[in-house]
């Protein structure tokens, strides 16, 4: 069973990676390329929610992930967590809202995930520790 650091590790790296395509997705849509925005968020979307239920997984397998941290390392997981998990739960009705062409729901909800994606990412990416 992986090791706390180790999760986090890997969180990171599936975060800044995910946070790229997002980027991408943004621009896409920016530049009028909506057909590629759409491709780009159902990955975004795949890769996402992927990652959040292997992590609940690893978690159902009784991998402790926090038992190593200090207690500045646990605020910032929680931290993390304040942001992370609200955007699980904004991200299907907004990619939802997006995919059925339901533009007034959606660009409220690309707002409010963008704010939330912001948080996860900088929370996840400089505030959580690593090997």
């Amino acid at each position: 069973m992986p090791a706390g650091p180790d999760i986090l590790l890997a969180l990171k790296l599936l975060v800044a990676a995910v946070t790229v395509l997002y980027a991408a997705a943004v621009a896409a849509i920016l530049t009028g390329r909506r057909r590629l925005h759409g491709r780009l968020n159902t990955l975004f979307l795949v890769l996402t929610l992927s990652t959040v239920v292997g992590f609940e997984l690893l978690l159902r397998l009784g991998a402790d992930v926090s038992a190593t941290f200090d207690e500045p390392t646990r605020r910032a997981l929680r931290l993390h967590l304040c942001f992370a998990v609200p955007s699980a739960v904004v991200l299907p009705v907004q990619y939802w809202a997006g995919a059925t062409r339901r533009r007034r729901l959606h660009l409220p909800l690309a707002v409010v995930f963008t704010l939330l994606w912001a948080g996860t990412a900088i929370t996840g990416l400089f505030f959580l520790p690593h090997r």
